[in-house]
């Protein structure tokens, strides 16, 4: 290509008149876009820089039904088998779906005298998944589960802070079965992380316990914790 046609090509010479006027108006209006994009810039940044720091301290909130309420993982009760709680979680734990089983210590005395520490599910039939909706399915297929517990055909999440609760080490060497019938004062704890949890204020065995009730299962947990953590909800009210 010889520097003639070189010179035409890069000046649009060769264009029509209407269209020359329009690429130079374009051109000129990217210049214009560019330099106030320029000076923004800074600015742009410095608040992505602010938005990125308080996601990353405080996480964002689901939407009610929204995809991020929707795929978030939830607790799930699981109505077992009689007597096929630790087959359950085994088979969970094998197909890495989170689950827990709690369980208490209790002492028998055998037919010698002796006495042997037995472990036994602190909800029999029952123990609890972390899961989303898409894992359902997957929960169901074990053996041993008869179903996610739920109203109706749609499962029931169980609120965390009781799972936490019965999670939390410091109380798993003090917790029981509470079989009695449940009458007492309702308090709630005031200090810790669990703060805010509700429950039944009973005494057994001269000592104070407080009773969590999953009422989607209908079973009650006797926890020991100290009276002086505790206060009654009706002074709240």
């Amino acid at each position: 290509m010889d520097k003639l046609m070189q010179f035409r090509i890069v000046n649009n010479i060769d264009q029509p008149a209407n269209n020359r006027g329009s690429i130079k108006i374009n051109a000129s209006l990217n210049r214009r876009r560019t330099a106030l994009l320029s000076l923004f810039e800074p600015e742009r940044h410095r608040m992505c820089g602010q938005v990125t720091s308080q996601r990353s301290c405080y996480p964002v909130p689901d939407c009610p039904g929204g995809m991020s309420n929707f795929n978030r993982r939830k607790w799930y009760a699981v109505f077992t088998a009689p007597l096929h709680e630790r087959a359950v979680a085994n088979h969970l734990d094998i197909r890495s779906i989170e689950s827990f089983l709690p369980i208490y210590d209790t002492v028998r005395l055998w037919k010698n005298r002796q006495k042997l520490k037995i472990s036994f599910p602190l909800f029999p039939s029952y123990l609890f998944v972390h899961i989303n909706s898409s894992d359902r399915s997957s929960v169901l297929q074990v053996p041993g589960v008869l179903q996610i517990v739920g109203n109706g055909r749609e499962s029931t999440p169980l609120p965390d802070c009781e799972i936490e609760l019965l999670r939390m080490p410091c109380y798993s060497q003090q917790i029981e079965p509470y079989r009695d019938l449940l009458i007492g004062e309702r308090v709630r704890i005031k200090n810790g992380p669990m703060r805010d949890v509700q429950g039944t204020l009973v005494r057994k065995n001269s000592g104070v316990w407080f009773v969590l009730t999953l009422e989607l299962i209908n079973q009650h947990a006797a926890i020991h914790i100290n009276a002086e953590d505790l206060e009654p909800v009706a002074a709240l009210a």
